[in-house]
């Protein structure tokens, strides 16, 4: 008799401690010097975290953002964007976003819960939406919006060791960041961090 072989979600992890209360993160994490202004506006967005693939094989979408944009030209990102007055909720904005931006079928997409917060030195309170994609999906990016959509391994995100702090002048001081390179793309600052929470999430016993 043949022993079956039992399939391991390789998010379990992460969805366990969805269940558990997070501080929200912050482009500030890591510059403790910085004093935030209390009863500071932000604009609300989110992202949307999406992953496919089951076991080892299981792997994150991200973009490459068009060299051509004003804010964050050639930097990796999440399919994402702010909350328009349109959308019924957060979730609808990371469906929709990722709908233009990558031609991704809201349909396909099973929404798994919210990953912390995230501020952005840009003034945005960001929602990451973890969710799951199912079936077979054909990428398409959004013409001037996004140079190149591509996988990384789950694997990766998750090993902490991948993951270095760097620092660079940001209007006119030093500022300390997560990054976590993959192949020729260097992901790095609030993606980075999010997907920094999502590893320590998924260490989690």
């Amino acid at each position: 008799m043949m022993e079956q072989k039992t399939v391991t979600d390789p998010i379990a992890r992460v969805l366990a401690a969805l269940e558990e209360t997070r501080a929200p993160s912050s482009d500030y994490d890591l510059n403790p010097e910085v004093v935030l202004p209390e009863g500071r506006k932000l604009r609300s967005a989110a992202v949307l975290v999406p992953i496919f693939g089951g076991e080892a094989g299981a792997q994150v979408i991200l973009t490459k953002r068009s060299s051509a944009l004003k804010h964050h030209p050639g930097q990796v990102a999440f399919p994402g964007g702010k909350q328009d007055a349109t959308d019924p909720d957060i979730i609808s904005t990371a469906l929709r976003e990722a709908e233009e931006e990558i031609g991704l079928d809201r349909a396909s997409v099973e929404v798994l819960g919210f990953l912390p917060r995230h501020e952005t030195v840009t003034g945005f309170d960001v929602t990451p939406v973890l969710a799951r994609v199912h079936g077979v999906f054909h990428p398409r990016a959004e013409r001037g919006e996004v140079d190149e959509i591509f996988n990384t391994p789950l694997a990766h995100l998750f090993d902490l060791s991948r993951y270095r702090v760097e620092k660079r002048r940001w209007r006119g001081d030093w500022r300390r960041y997560y990054s976590v390179p993959y192949g020729p793309y260097y992901i790095w600052g609030a993606t980075a961090r999010i997907l920094r929470t999502m590893a320590d999430m998924a260490g989690q016993k």
